[in-house]
């Protein structure tokens, strides 16, 4: 049965009745008083008749007067001081009260006092909160027993005459019955003005909501459009009806929507899918229609059961234009992009080879003559062609990185992977940067440790991974200070450290490590030479053998460049190098996500 307390139950408490601004509460509040009011002036009607039998001995009529006359004071009384838990519990109490009394006076079973007493738990189940409506049907329940008790003995416990105790029951049932009739009506009411509250609350949502709002019917006629709609198509929102939103579509986007509508109207599936949809010029203008990609979200009306034809369907359309704009520029500026670092690469190949072979020339014909197999030279012409092969070769290794940073961006540097002794790779590579650490005073020290396992990877990679990491370390360190290179088993993987004690590197300059041509001491007055490629170089090289290179680094304490190769090469195989508990966890490079090229534009 419905209660006032239905409406606090959802938690909906802002029901407005129309005209009075009340709320459930205070409706429900209202009407316990209009009840204590109601049976106050029943009792008052009724006390003169009662004071006149009892004067001719007959004492019932005036005990029921009193009794209503006192539980309608009560309650007023605990209602005017806002007692309203007391006030409802008092009025279904009085009636059972009342219903007993003319239980007890009437001998039978089935009497007006049993009908009266039956009102108190219907009262109870529409004002009353659940704990008094259980306690009122247990009441009614001993109300029962003590009529069968009286019925069963055949007596009662007023000596009345037939024609009076039917009159003060009917009397007396009336106005329970009024009083319970009032308050259903009340509540009647009270759902009715929600029920239209909450349908011009969802109007008013679906007018004003920014997206377009359809509602089908089962068989997929629009039932309902709502206002946005117009703005969105370019129409008045009776010309959505029929065929005309369908015709709408873009004829190559028109499988994609049916399907999905299929889903939703017979599968009874939610679907969102994005279509290309003509809108019309609102104004007239220019009478040219234009397309739109317009995200469309189907839901099917799952509340009752499906129809014949299916669910009902409500649909929500959302302009999705400028994302779709948008993503087309993001696409557009990627394939820019990549075309121009294609671009790049391909000219510094190109450029490579056509700078690799003069150069070549310049480096043996400037060495020749330093050594003098064309003929003895000056003194100061042999300075002039040392400088002379000096900028070559620096030249020619400038090249070099180039071809090789080409190839890595290209994914055109294949590995040449077959064992080899690590350790082997040191004192070479040690010999070609020893003059350059002579001059200016640097120690080199290798830290080799023994029983190292054979290392298979591209020993060419290799050596092109310490020759750089060596040169960097030499180039950024004081005169008179020490490169060590550290050499040892870490794992599953070689452990390749060059630690200096130079000027170090920054924080910031350590999170771009290995980007290419960056260079932590940029700018006109660098004192350092160099192309910023050499990191670059050696982080592919690490990342083609799936190594990992990592750098610490304090300003003016040194810098630690370490690169981890795998022992078994790229691919680790875990039975022969056995499995290491990880201590340390590499993050995972970013994978950036590309968007599919084609695009799609409505013509």
């Amino acid at each position: 049965m419905r209660s006032l307390y239905s409406f606090g139950a959802s938690k909906e408490m802002s029901l407005a009745v129309s005209g009075t601004g009340h709320r459930p509460e205070m409706l429900r509040r209202k009407t316990l008083g209009n009840n204590a009011r109601f049976l106050l002036l029943a009792s008052v009607l009724a006390m003169p008749f009662a004071v006149f039998w009892m004067v001719n001995g007959q004492e019932l009529p005036f005990i029921v007067s009193a009794i209503g006359l006192g539980i309608a004071m009560a309650t007023m009384a605990l209602h005017g001081n806002r007692h309203y838990e007391e006030a409802a519990a008092g009025q279904v109490f009085g009636v059972l009260a009342l219903g007993l009394v003319m239980t007890i006076a009437d001998p039978r079973l089935v009497d007006a006092g049993l009908a009266t007493a039956l009102m108190g738990p219907v009262h109870a189940s529409l004002l009353a909160r659940p704990p008094l409506r259980k306690l009122s049907w247990f009441m009614l329940a001993g109300v029962l027993l003590i009529a069968t008790i009286t019925a069963a003995a055949g007596l009662g416990s007023f000596h009345i005459p037939e024609n009076l105790l039917g009159a003060v029951s009917g009397v007396l049932f009336v106005v329970c019955a009024g009083m319970v009739a009032h308050t259903a009506h009340q509540i009647g009411a009270a759902f009715e003005v929600y029920d239209k509250a909450q349908v011009s609350a969802y109007r008013h949502l679906i007018e004003h909501v920014h997206d377009s709002v359809i509602r089908f019917s089962s068989d997929g006629e629009v039932l309902l459009a709502s206002r946005s709609s117009e703005a969105l198509f370019g129409c008045r929102r009776y010309e959505l009806s029929g065929a005309s939103l369908s015709e709408r579509l873009h004829v190559l986007d028109r499988p994609i929507y049916l399907t999905a509508f299929a889903d939703a109207n017979k599968g009874g599936r939610s679907r969102v899918v994005e279509v290309r949809m003509r809108q019309d010029d609102p104004v007239g203008a220019t009478r040219l229609p234009s397309y739109i990609w317009v995200e469309a979200s189907f839901s099917p009306v799952l509340e009752d059961a499906p129809a014949e034809g299916g669910f009902e369907v409500v649909a929500l359309f959302r302009d999705v234009t400028a994302r779709k704009d948008n993503e087309s520029a993001m696409r557009e500026a990627q394939r820019v992009a990549e075309e121009a670092s294609v671009a790049k690469s391909h000219f510094l190949a190109t450029i490579g080879h056509e700078l690799r072979t003069p150069l070549n020339a310049v480096v043996g014909f400037s060495e020749m003559m330093t050594s003098g197999i064309g003929g003895d030279l000056s003194p100061t012409h042999r300075e002039y062609a040392g400088l002379i092969h000096q900028g070559a070769r620096h030249l020619l290794e400038v090249v070099r990185m180039l071809l090789d940073m080409s190839k890595l961006e290209a994914g055109k540097f294949e590995l040449q992977t077959e064992p080899f002794a690590p350790a082997d790779i040191i004192q070479p590579c040690l010999q070609m940067v020893e003059a350059s650490a002579r001059q200016r005073g640097i120690r080199i020290v290798a830290d080799i440790a023994p029983k190292l396992p054979p290392l298979v990877a591209d020993e060419r990679a290799c050596r092109q991974i310490l020759l750089n990491l060596l040169s960097n370390a030499i180039k950024f360190s004081h005169d008179g200070g020490t490169v060590t290179v550290s050499l040892k088993r870490q794992g599953q993987c070689l452990n390749l450290s060059v630690i200096d004690t130079g000027i170090g590197m920054a924080p910031e300059a350590i999170s771009r490590l290995g980007e290419a041509f960056f260079q932590a001491h940029d700018g006109l007055a660098r004192r350092y030479e160099g192309t910023g490629l050499g990191l670059s170089i050696v982080k592919g090289l690490v990342e083609l053998h799936e190594g990992t290179l990592r750098a610490l680094s304090e300003i003016g304490a040194g810098t630690t460049v370490t690169v981890l190769l795998p022992v078994n090469g790229p691919a680790i195989k875990v039975e022969e190098t056995a499995a290491v508990m990880p201590l340390h966890r590499e993050p995972a490079a970013s994978l950036n996500s590309s968007w599919h090229d084609e695009k799609r534009k409505a013509q």
